[in-house]
């Protein structure tokens, strides 16, 4: 782990503040969710429990956490305020790792843990457990009289899962070392009712992360196999457009009573694109590409551009537009490939080397006419704009080609033994 990356012993984060982007407090922190993993790696932190204001606990994941200091922990202002539920994978530290007896694995002898550090890995918004501060002898009335000292996670035995294991627990912990797409393919093999166990038992992001992956019966099927406010949960977390897909594969009273149970801006955002065709740039569209105002600097396109949950191909461009600076845009008046950001200075304005030559697609474009345009201008990803000049999204190149290929490509795939997904 680099020397400097931010690391917080956990018993200085019980009950401080948790704000917004704005200073307004949201809660409290009232414990840490992490997660046990195989092959002697450290346990990951997952998020935190925030009590709110009404005395609710929520979870706060930690990819929507923006800082912790001076006391404090800094939000992205993106909330979710359903009432916490701990899964059958999770841990909580303050409640089930402090005080709890284990073993030196140097010489077998028994500790008390008083304590955990985390930290925040390298370039990543993951966090890990990285130290325990232990306190020697029995225990007790009598364990302020033993020696205290600080080790290492791997010096201390009793918080790792076994490889063999076939627990939902274990395999969770064996997935997380997969990238989606090979996270898919497993679970597409599983049983039915393993799958259910395995889908349960995935955090939101990383479950909405290999939804987009799988064929679109397996999606149907977990999906509907997740109790009706996780599942709702699930879809906020998936791209809106493939949340779109796989909600237009569902019942209709089904689809409406999940677009209820979600986030009015995001189920905004999937109706929308539900009121297009299929096989249009509407239906293609993603309505979250970058987004950045006129005056913006190529410094803050960068940071932007930096987002690691970015794909490939929306990180490749941004929109500049005028405000409001979320689909449905003001004004839309170019693009800014990120190859023209690394020519130009940090603090020159997007709006001075914007590329307003290229002509952006109407929503009800057709595929053939999309798959043109991203061929014949050599691009990954290319603007939607309606009859008013907003930008309201943009086609993905990976989006064209799911549309391209036969509609049995991923079952084809996956039940390939020399398939790509399995290396061939």
């Amino acid at each position: 782990m680099a020397a400097g990356a931010p690391r917080v012993f956990v018993s200085h984060l019980a009950d401080v503040p948790v704000f917004d982007p704005n200073g307004d407090q949201v809660g409290r922190v009232r414990d840490l969710v992490a997660m046990l993993r195989v092959g002697g790696r450290p346990p990951r932190l997952l998020g935190l429990v925030v009590e709110v204001l009404s005395r609710r606990r929520i979870f706060l994941p930690m990819t929507r956490v923006t800082g912790i200091e001076s006391g404090q922990v800094i939000t992205t202002g993106v909330v979710n305020m359903r009432r916490f539920e701990q899964r059958p994978t999770e841990r909580l530290v303050l409640g089930e790792f402090l005080d709890r007896r284990v073993r030196l694995v140097e010489t077998g002898e028994e500790v008390t843990v008083l304590d955990v550090s985390v930290q925040q890995l390298p370039a990543r918004r993951d966090w890990e457990i990285d130290k325990y501060f232990v306190r020697k002898g029995k225990g007790g009335a009598l364990r302020r009289k033993g020696e205290t000292l600080t080790v290492e996670w791997s010096a201390v035995s009793g918080f790792s899962l076994e490889e063999e294991g076939q627990g939902a627990e274990s395999l969770v912990a064996t997935f997380e070392r997969l990238r989606p797409t090979d996270v898919a393919n497993a679970l597409h093999h599983l049983s039915p009712k393993r799958r259910a166990e395995v889908a349960a038992a995935l955090d939101d992001d990383r479950l909405a992360d290999v939804l987009e992956e799988l064929p679109e019966d397996d999606q149907v099927e977990i999906i509907g196999k997740l109790k009706e406010e996780r599942a709702a949960d699930v879809l906020e977390a998936m791209d809106p457009d493939d949340a779109a897909d796989l909600l237009s594969e569902l019942p209709e009273e089904d689809k409406e009573r999940l677009l209820a149970l979600m986030r009015p801006d995001d189920a905004a955002d999937v109706r929308r694109l539900l009121s297009y065709e299929e096989r249009t740039a509407g239906g293609l569209m993603t309505t979250e590409p970058i987004i950045l105002r006129p005056d913006a600097t190529v410094a803050d396109a960068l940071a932007r551009v930096r987002q690691a949950d970015l794909s490939p191909a929306l990180a490749a461009q941004v929109y500049v537009c005028r405000s409001p600076d979320e689909t449905p845009t003001g004004k839309y008046l170019g693009t800014v490939h990120f190859q023209r950001l690394l020519r130009d200075p940090p603090y020159a304005l997007v709006s001075s080397i914007v590329d307003s030559d290229l002509v952006p697609l109407a929503p009800d474009t057709p595929l053939s006419a999309v798959t043109s345009y991203l061929a014949a201008y050599n691009l990954v990803s290319v603007p939607v704009v309606d009859e008013s000049g907003s930008l309201l999204g943009a086609v993905t190149v990976d989006d064209v080609l799911d549309h391209l290929l036969p509609e049995d490509w991923r079952e084809t795939d996956f039940h390939s033994e020399e398939g790509v997904a399995h290396g061939g």
